[in-house]
């Protein structure tokens, strides 16, 4: 992943941040005022991700208040925070982040922040892949630049992973709320069999297409972990990295041709958080369709708030519907 010399812009932000204190920040303010209607206070949590936002509201529910920093179709490797981001953060009392290196802005950003509570990595125990589709291994407890070049940071799309991250999220809210302990377990228990019933889904639904079809092209290197859990092969990407700053050099751009011919693969896959461009102009060349608009796959972002893509159960259920589909056709 890229890496920006960030530190003067975000001591610049942090100066200017003061001003939005007394403004509302995120999608948390309707939670806070139904529960000052019921006279509870809730618990104030910043997520990075939109992904990680919906498993904090999901375990949450109405005791947490959840300001959301990245939003849907923005894309996580290129982002950078605003005054408004610090200051959310800055008046939370729990950030919780995807982890795996895929927040490289953060650390900087909390710091600016004067942030003191809790932070809780989601990504903790999860195996990770490293990149280029290889076999991962266990999360380190310590996180920093280097760990990030390394792993694949996409660990939402197997369930078995999501499970994970909702697990670390109900123990983080339970530490910073322990009052609220018990409804953050049940919360945990519901979605935990929602996570493993999308899970059994997927299975019955790539069951149905034949291994010769499993082939996957998609826009950058975001399906990795899906692409192990349900036995696809991953023929390439438009965008050769786990990252999308990288590209295609024209020898890649012509492997990447040759192999789509020579694996019989039918489609690429286009991304909601990306252009379509180049995807158009290489399944040209391939002689094969392009999947995008509606159909385009959620790799780093979900739907729009109130669609069912916009949550993470939603958008993995129409990446499975959308994948097994165009390889049937």
């Amino acid at each position: 992943m890229k890496h920006r010399p960030r530190i003067f812009w975000i001591a610049a932000a942090a100066a200017t941040a003061t001003v939005l204190a007394g403004c509302g920040s995120g999608d948390g303010d309707a939670v806070q005022a139904s529960s000052a209607a019921s006279g509870s206070t809730p618990l104030a949590v910043v997520a990075t991700t939109p992904e990680v936002a919906d498993f904090v509201r999901n375990i949450g529910g109405s005791d947490v208040s959840v300001t959301q920093i990245i939003k849907p179709n923005v894309d996580p490797h290129d982002f950078e925070p605003t005054p408004a981001d610090i200051q959310a953060i800055a008046s939370a009392k729990v950030v919780v982040k995807s982890g795996a290196g895929l927040e490289e802005w953060l650390d900087r950003t909390i710091e600016a922040a004067g942030f003191q509570g809790a932070v809780v990595d989601s990504s903790q125990g999860v195996k990770l892949r490293e990149g280029g589709h290889h076999e991962g291994e266990e999360h380190a407890e310590e996180e920093g630049e280097e760990h990030a070049e390394e792993h694949d940071p996409h660990i939402w799309h197997n369930p078995q992973n999501a499970k994970i991250m909702v697990t670390n999220i109900e123990k983080g809210l339970a530490a910073a709320d322990a009052a609220k302990a018990g409804a953050f377990a049940k919360n945990l228990s519901t979605y935990a069999a929602q996570i493993d019933k999308l899970d059994a889904d997927n299975e019955a639904a790539f069951a149905e297409l034949p291994a010769a079809d499993r082939k996957l092209v998609t826009n950058h290197d975001a399906f990795g972990y899906y692409v192990d859990r349900y036995k696809l092969e991953f023929v390439g990407s438009v965008i050769p990295s786990l990252d999308t700053s990288a590209e295609l050099s024209a020898k890649q751009l012509s492997d990447l041709v040759a192999r789509i011919r020579s694996t019989g693969t039918k489609a690429i896959f286009t991304e909601s958080s990306l252009p379509p461009r180049t995807a158009e102009a290489i399944a040209k060349q391939a002689g094969v369709k392009v999947i995008g608009g509606e159909d385009a796959l959620f790799g780093d972002s979900l739907g729009e708030p109130g669609t069912p893509e916009g949550t993470y159960l939603g958008a993995e259920r129409h990446n499975t519907e959308v994948i097994v589909s165009a390889l049937g056709g």
